[in-house]
């Protein structure tokens, strides 16, 4: 297990003010974050631009020296066994970085995996498999300069395997990619985690790829912890408003008391419950047989559906479409960082 302890990152640097004279500007990046990462799940680190999660991961990965705090990664201290540590993670980023465009696949793994002293024969060996793994042993030989886009994500892939590591940071794996090799990656990302029990810290902007693959999510907001949870958790406790949309006609005024009535008496709903109501009226100068809408919001959208249908059929309603609208875990981070929490 990797454990973060109460880990701060601050940045030093000098602003210039004139020819002789300058101050030092501290900026926290990250600040008093504990975390914990399982073998065998994917944890999701989320946040909008300047959150902290890259710094998070180049510490994580013995790129950067945390400040203050811990780091502990099976029971190993960072900073007294960086080495032991270094063989036991790997990074992987998105986009084209990270590799040497010059090189052909094979040699990129092989000089890498030369990083981590690994013995020539089984160096070679494993970048062979790693090669057919990733679908890249046609062209091993190419230099990577002459890859696609995603030809060059799958041998960062197996770069970042090359050491075998028991712990895999993934630092937006899927950006720019086109969808189908998108899926592609994702369905590794799961099978590396699920099937050969890699712990995995995952960064992505794309969060229905996070609601997808991980098992609980880290949010964090200019370097501090908001919220950790399941995505699904996550979404209820902080959108967890759902929207229930009825078109239909034959509305009439005098049915606006009776449905709130009903969604009082037959369903259950108390004024928490149900936040929202927009019922048609006749201000809204819509004629008797053209089609108005019905929005309701509540902690179930479903529900209502199923409760409401019948009440339109025995008040002369005539639905012409219903739909449920649920929040997603995109949602939930934009008002956690605008501070917004129904």
């Amino acid at each position: 297990m990797i454990a973060m302890n109460e880990v701060s990152k601050i940045y030093e640097t000098k602003n210039r003010l004139g020819w002789f004279r300058s101050e030092r500007v501290s900026t926290q990046a990250v600040k008093s974050l504990s975390l914990t990462l399982e073998p065998g799940q994917i944890t999701g680190l989320l946040g909008l631009n300047g959150a902290g999660k890259t710094t998070t991961i180049r510490m994580l990965s013995t790129l950067l020296d945390p400040t203050e705090g811990s780091i502990e990664v099976d029971g190993l201290e960072m900073s007294r066994s960086r080495t032991a540590i270094q063989h036991k993670v790997n990074m992987i980023a998105g986009g084209e970085r990270m590799l040497y465009w010059r090189l052909t696949g094979r040699e990129n793994l092989h000089y890498f995996g030369s990083l981590y002293g690994l013995e020539s024969r089984h160096l070679r060996l494993e970048s062979e498999r790693l090669l057919k793994e990733v679908g890249l042993a046609d062209a091993a030989d190419r230099p990577v300069e002459q890859y696609s886009k995603g030809m060059k994500q799958r041998l960062q892939i197996a770069r970042g395997l090359i050491n075998d590591p028991k712990y895999l940071f993934l630092d937006e794996p899927t950006l720019g990619l086109d969808a189908p090799i998108a899926r592609q990656l994702r369905e590794m990302v799961c099978s590396l985690a699920k099937e050969r029990g890699k712990g995995i810290l995952l960064t992505s902007h794309y969060l229905q790829e996070v609601e997808e693959l991980c098992d609980n999510v880290y949010v964090l907001d200019r370097g501090e912890l908001l919220m950790c949870d399941t995505p699904d958790r996550i979404v209820g406790r902080v959108a967890g408003l759902q929207t229930a949309h009825f078109e239909l006609t034959g509305w009439r005024d005098e049915l606006n008391p009776l449905l709130m009535e009903y969604l009082h008496t037959e369903i259950g709903l108390n004024r928490k419950e149900l936040t929202e109501l927009h019922t048609p009226s006749a201000e809204s100068g819509s004629s008797p047989g053209e089609p108005v809408r019905l929005t309701l919001k509540s902690r179930s959208a479903d529900k209502l559906i199923t409760k409401l249908l019948p009440w339109t059929a025995e008040n002369g309603l005539k639905v012409i479409s219903f739909s449920a609208e649920k929040p997603n875990l995109e949602d939930a981070i934009i008002l956690l960082s605008e501070g917004k929490v129904s």
